[in-house]
């Protein structure tokens, strides 16, 4: 019997990439805690939609309780929010020789290697867009970036394996010698993204707007900043330069990034992010604290001020919370945050 692969998460991505690696051939075994989307996915099938590709693949499927053996290659694809409490559930799972593939948005890694230990954690950047709909339903809205390699920058057999098991989902997926670069360049995207989902407006229409400019001016560069004092150099996708972020480029860098930004979320079938789904739909907190608390925690170590991320963190919660709408309101007070003479947009 083939070695099955172990997917703790079947969402967005977890369940994407399960699905596409099922019909492929591969023996997978996706996790989840609803019940019902496990079900689902083992008897009628889980449905990919969506303008990339529509398919509906029966695919094993467990909730955690139900998980037995031990697993050479696990992918670890829960919300941010959940990392530790689904170490503390898979580690027992994770062979001596095995590792854990983050698949996640953030910097999860940090997480996984205190819990497992650096040796068998593996970092990976995804980027593609995908919403989980309902038990046995996602949408996978656009292709995007995947990127894997190891966190000590090294480049194994077990990275060549991951890589090529991730060409089998996105044919364009890259291997590196230097995945801190990019999830830390994914990273000032993401905390752009957590501010979208403070109006009710689409990604698209949040960056084309010049009068929100100064908040992707000043969440890039706050990002930027704390991943250069740590030793780290932004690196993107597809045509977004995170290093026009950087301390001391040129402004009108920047600003040609977020127009790409502009178009490139045009593009795709997923019109609001994942955060946004998460206030306006699903009426659940987001990964605030994991993904853009993480950043504020790490800057203080190194001294350096993050108002506007430290605000960003705040009004999310205020929306997670019922103390503010999703409006523009709410992100006008982002705006104050990121100068002080700035005009509130219209």
């Amino acid at each position: 019997m083939a070695e099955p692969i172990l997917i703790w998460g079947a969402g967005a991505i977890g369940g994407t990439i399960g699905a596409y690696w099922r019909r492929a051939g591969l023996d997978v075994l996706l996790v989840d805690k609803v019940a019902e989307h496990v079900e689902t996915c083992r008897t009628t099938g889980l449905a990919i939609e969506g303008p990339v590709e529509s398919f509906t693949q029966v695919i094993a499927a467990a909730t955690p309780d139900e998980v037995e053996g031990v697993y050479r290659r696990v992918v670890l694809a829960v919300k941010a929010q959940h990392t530790e409490a689904a170490l503390d559930r898979l580690a027992p799972h994770l062979a001596a020789e095995g590792c854990v593939l983050s698949a996640q948005n953030g910097l999860n890694e940090l997480a996984i290697a205190r819990r497992v230990g650096p040796e068998r954690t593996m970092g990976c950047f995804v980027n593609f867009g995908a919403d989980w709909l309902g038990p046995g339903r996602i949408l996978y809205g656009n292709r995007g970036a995947v990127v894997v390699g190891e966190i000590d920058g090294s480049i194994r057999d077990r990275t060549r394996e991951m890589h090529g098991l991730l060409r089998i989902f996105e044919p364009e997926a890259l291997l590196t010698d230097d995945i801190w670069g990019f999830l830390w360049g994914k990273l000032a995207y993401g905390a752009m993204l957590f501010a979208t989902a403070l109006t009710p407006d689409s990604m698209t229409a949040n960056f084309a707007d010049p009068a929100r400019a100064p908040a992707w001016l000043a969440i890039g560069r706050e990002v930027a900043a704390v991943a250069n004092a740590r030793g780290v150099s932004l690196r993107g996708f597809g045509a977004f330069r995170p290093e026009a972020f950087a301390p001391g480029a040129p402004e009108a860098e920047a600003l040609d990034a977020i127009a790409w930004l502009a178009e490139y979320t045009a593009q795709s079938a997923k019109t609001h992010s994942g955060i946004w789904r998460d206030l306006a739909v699903r009426k659940r907190r987001t990964e605030i604290d994991a993904q853009i608390g993480v950043i504020g925690a790490l800057a203080r170590e190194q001294g350096i001020p993050t108002p506007a991320l430290d605000r960003l963190v705040g009004l999310i919660h205020d929306v997670e919370d019922g103390r503010r709408p999703q409006s523009l309101d709410t992100f006008n007070e982002l705006l104050k945050a990121c100068s002080s003479d700035l005009t509130p947009a219209p």
